[in-house]
């Protein structure tokens, strides 16, 4: 079994490579939240978590999922994470929320892929040419990843912290998860809005109704910024900085 979350596509298709390679079933998390999440693993099945970094840290609806879900029958856990950079503590805080279901982590592993976030003003994308650079990088990192997964090699940890991951995770990324996971700041520009209704298709949590888009401000928010990214026209910015966008693109 494979969970997964992914805003842009980086995480998608990391995780579509495991499964590939493993013959394991992909699940979506936000789609598994709203039911039972009980699960009971088949004999010699893996567990696998993959996830983007969100402000150093796994976002806040993998978090929640793990919290729900139940797991019957589990011999082998990994979790992956992609990230623009680095991930600082991003995994210590998976496995923390692992723990409390009575499971560690036997494998974790990061992905460097094309940056993401558009929400503070020391990240900027990647130029053409850097994302493809990652993306060739991730390819051939992808290969090993799913052998050692498939392998279940134990005791496998093959992470990039950063040069300050306490830091990162605790301090920048507490005060990214803690005031700018919300909609608040996405807004449209109506006369770019071509009413295509892409960005309410793309939303993992149902947070976006109507056309031009309307944001519920309900707290569902995971800031993944697929509204913002996938958006044709650029219609959709967040805050006042001008960004460009990105996608996963093979």
């Amino acid at each position: 079994m494979i969970f997964y979350f992914s805003g842009t596509g980086n995480t998608k298709w990391a995780a579509e490579q495991i499964a590939l390679s493993t013959h394991d079933s992909l699940y979506y998390i936000p789609t598994e939240l709203t039911g039972s999440c009980d699960y009971t693993l088949k004999e010699g099945e893996s567990l696998g978590f993959c996830f983007p970094t969100h402000g150093w840290q796994p976002p806040r609806i993998v978090r929640e999922f793990i919290r729900k879900a139940t797991f019957h029958s589990v011999s082998y856990v990994y979790a992956l994470t992609t990230c623009g950079d680095n991930m600082g503590y991003a995994m210590r805080i998976l496995n923390k929320e692992l723990a409390q279901k009575g499971l560690k982590l036997d494998a974790s592993f990061a992905v460097v892929m094309p940056e993401s976030n558009v929400c503070f003003n020391f990240l900027h994308l990647d130029t053409p040419e850097r994302e493809r650079q990652k993306i060739e990088a991730a390819k051939k990192r992808m290969k090993h990843i799913t052998a050692v997964i498939s392998s279940r090699q134990k005791g496998v940890e093959e992470l990039v912290k950063g040069a300050i991951p306490y830091t990162y995770t605790y301090v920048i990324g507490g005060y990214y998860n803690k005031h700018l996971i919300t909609d608040r700041h996405f807004w449209v520009d109506e006369d770019a809005c071509i009413a295509c209704g892409l960005c309410q298709k793309v939303c993992p949590v149902g947070d976006i109704e109507g056309t031009p888009p309307r944001w519920l401000h309900n707290d569902s928010c995971t800031n993944c910024l697929a509204c913002y990214h996938h958006c044709p026209r650029h219609a959709i910015h967040w805050g006042k900085m001008k960004r460009g966008q990105y996608v996963f693109k093979e």
